[in-house]
């Protein structure tokens, strides 16, 4: 059986024929170009079902461990035909064509960066930050390549942005799903780099790279403090990026003061809580369900921030509030559960009966003190970073804080456990305070 290494060389081998669409682009027959495009990995796929059989060099070289039952290169094959369809699609569809050969890079060198770091060091983290340095660095130099090819240009800010955002994606699905579904991957990564091309937001050169930098930093410090899983820290990593280039500083200092403080509430007299039942699984490390489940709200209104108005018409005020609102809630719930649950006596929110610490919906007083301090940090930082918030809009997030926990209580004391799961009810709760934040702006004029 041949070395993970050698193995994810031959499949960034085949990636590199992603270069040969650009070239295809320039044919004038549609249909003509779609073939030249789509034939080289469809090649390849035929051959991997076809004609390499089991027990040769090829097939040793490429085979994955599921591939040996059948004696067929499915998971070739399937790498092959997901990179087809994305060259249909960037030729008969608007996907450009450097942001395709770019996708295409990454997952394929990323791969191969994965296994050359993890032949250094056995760890999860360093294998997955071989992955994402490789294939940011490919991923830009194959969109300028491909952009070259092609005859068209790309901005380097818009290559750093995408090879970045790529990359980062790549490494988090990878880390959730096994080698084989790199298809999947594969697929993902390219649309998802089409709706941020599409966005066309104002990318800056100097804000891509603090981006980049304190993306870094932010990485290594959740890895060396332990404060996230590998899925949660590469999701805090992406979000931190997307937030810096497409919303900017004042929203970053929001986001990273939840992450930051809320990881270190969480760690906070963590034996005790461990004893009392009320402590976070994994030592308190939390994976990506529960930063995506905190933040996705916050996400969407940084995506439709950039978006606006040019592709939404709606007053792009609106999505601020709307980010600040859903990080003041889920600042205001960790606060609010992690020290909360650290006093005795409890109460049902709908009741106000006592109940044991940790029940779904019990409250302390205590606990709401700190989750409103937790809204209320949101809310300073707010007005001080970003001009037009102001002390009306400070008091407006702080609001939103509160209902965000409010509603986070509720539907703990009703429906969580049996309709929804934790997860749902930070999700929820966040919506609640998002779509808050965007009432109460509209309802003082504040857009």
């Amino acid at each position: 059986m041949t070395s993970t290494v050698r193995r994810a060389g031959a499949f960034a081998a085949v990636g590199t024929l992603a270069f040969v669409v650009p070239a295809a682009t320039r044919i004038q027959s549609p249909a003509l170009a779609t073939v030249a495009a789509t034939a080289p990995f469809v090649l390849v796929a035929v051959l991997a079902m076809t004609v390499v059989d089991q027990g040769s060099a090829l097939f040793e070289l490429f085979a994955r461990p599921g591939d040996y039952e059948d004696g067929k290169l499915y998971g070739l094959a399937a790498f092959a035909l997901a990179a087809a369809g994305l060259a249909l699609i960037a030729v008969q569809f608007g996907l450009p064509v450097w942001v395709f050969v770019g996708t295409v890079v990454i997952v394929a060198y990323g791969n191969l960066g994965q296994r050359l770091a993890a032949r250094v060091r056995t760890d999860e983290v360093v294998a997955s930050a071989g992955f994402v340095v490789s294939g940011f660095a490919t991923g830009v130099a194959a969109q300028l390549g491909a952009a070259r090819l092609q005859g068209a240009t790309v901005a380097w800010p818009d290559a750093l942005f995408l090879a970045a955002s790529g990359a980062l994606v790549a490494a988090l699905l990878r880390s959730v799903l096994f080698e084989r579904d790199d298809p999947l991957v594969m697929l993902s990564v390219g649309l998802l780099l089409w709706l941020f091309f599409e966005l066309d937001p104002s990318v800056a050169s100097q804000r891509v790279f603090v981006a980049l930098g304190i993306s870094a930093v932010l990485g290594y410090v959740a890895y060396a403090l332990d404060t996230a899983s590998l899925p949660g820290m590469l999701t805090g990593v992406l979000l931190s990026l997307l937030t810096i280039v497409l919303g900017g500083y004042g929203w970053f200092a929001m986001l990273i003061t939840f992450f930051g403080l809320g990881g270190l509430s969480t760690k906070y007299r963590y034996e005790e809580k461990k004893d009392r039942g009320i402590a976070e699984e994994n030592e308190g490390a939390r994976g990506s369900g529960n930063v995506l489940a905190n933040s996705i709200v916050a996400l969407v209104a940084v995506l439709a921030w950039a978006a606006s108005p040019s592709h939404t018409a709606v007053d792009p005020t609106l999505f601020l509030y709307a980010f600040a609102g859903a990080v003041a809630a889920a600042m205001t719930d960790t606060f609010s559960s992690e020290f909360g649950g650290l006093y005795d006596n409890p109460r049902l929110i709908t009741t106000l009966q006592p109940v044991e610490p940790g029940t779904d919906g019990g409250v302390t007083w205590q606990g709401v003190v700190a989750g409103l301090v937790g809204s209320g940090i949101i809310a300073g930082i707010a007005a001080v970073t970003i001009g037009t918030v102001g002390s009306v809009g400070a008091a407006v997030i702080l609001v939103c804080g509160f209902v965000g926990m409010t509603v986070d209580s509720l539907l703990g004391a009703t429906v969580e456990g049996t309709v929804v799961g934790n997860q749902g009810v930070n999700a929820l709760a966040t919506l609640a305070a998002a779509l808050t934040g965007v009432a109460v702006a509209v309802g003082l004029a504040l857009v």
